[in-house]
């Protein structure tokens, strides 16, 4: 029997079964719909895509070093209860190795795992474990010397927080405190060059608005602003930071007293960006008892 595009349509909005899935389905069973809908049902395939819906905001961020290569990715499921399964966190630690040899989420998604791809795996994870999962991201670093740090750590390499730092020269113990640092202070960028020019206007506009608003000389306020955005640069930028470890230096200067240069870092914090859906108990029940 032909498959025609209009039987995967159909397939696709009855089970949540992807494009390539519902049409291999078909042609495994030569165009029988119910067939089909079990075929996928078999394969796991119409139950992951059932839970795709819904919000994955939870799991691990994890990280992989090789040499001078770091890479760091976050791996999404619906409760925190599933990141502490074992299985959830062998799946996660297996796809954050793979990532060294890619340079994107796209491509890591493509490589195989034991004779599967990273996307097909999570796809029977979602399936065996029953909640909803997506690899949402990856990041790496590279230079002479490449450290990683995984704050409140739920296994080997992984937990809520990863930090990656990359430096040019050898290591001596400082890539750690520095690591521990960029957990704690979340710069925004590297030095003032990586910045978002975006995020610098809209702060200088704040800051001139503010200036203004003090009915002070033009001279006056234009020295007001400058001093402010030399103090928001020296907070929000990695290298401009006071050192946690001593506040009298900054990470650039605590870098150079210990020889090396930090070349680039990554910090993947878990879940930020999602927008979590908020259950409202109370308000559903009420629903329900109203009928």
């Amino acid at each position: 029997m032909a498959i025609t595009a209009a039987l995967v349509k159909e397939l696709r909005d009855s089970t949540g079964a992807g494009m390539m899935d519902a049409k291999k389905a078909l042609t495994e069973t030569d165009g029988d719909m119910e067939a089909a809908v079990d075929w996928l049902r078999t394969k796991g395939l119409a139950k992951a895509a059932k839970k795709s819906g819904r919000t994955a905001a939870e799991g691990l961020v994890a990280v992989a070093v090789d040499g001078g290569r770091g890479v760091a990715v976050e791996v999404n499921s619906e409760t925190d209860f599933v990141a502490k399964n074992a299985e959830f966190q062998g799946m996660v630690s297996a796809i954050s190795k793979a990532a060294l040899g890619v340079s994107d989420v796209e491509a890591l998604k493509n490589v195989d795992l034991g004779g599967k791809t990273v996307e097909e795996t999570i796809t029977d994870k979602i399936a065996t474990i029953g909640e909803n999962m997506a690899l949402r991201r990856m990041a790496s670093v590279e230079g002479d010397a490449v450290v990683s740090y995984i704050h409140n750590p739920a296994a080997d390499d992984m937990g809520k927080i990863a930090v990656l730092v990359a430096l040019k020269g050898s290591d001596n113990g400082i890539g750690k405190q520095i690591a521990m640092h960029v957990a704690a202070a979340n710069p925004a960028s590297l030095g003032e060059a990586d910045l978002d020019p975006a995020l610098v206007e809209r702060e200088k506009h704040v800051l001139t608005e503010q200036a203004r608003e003090s009915g002070k000389p033009e001279q006056v306020i234009e020295k007001m602003i400058e001093g402010r955005m030399k103090k928001f640069l020296s907070e929000v930028t990695l290298l401009g930071q006071a050192f946690v470890v001593n506040p009298d230096v900054t990470v650039a200067e605590a870098a150079a007293d210990a020889g090396v240069e930090v070349l680039a870092f990554v910090r993947l914090e878990l879940g930020e960006g999602i927008e979590k859906k908020e259950e409202d108990f109370a308000a559903e029940v009420a629903k329900a008892a109203q009928g």
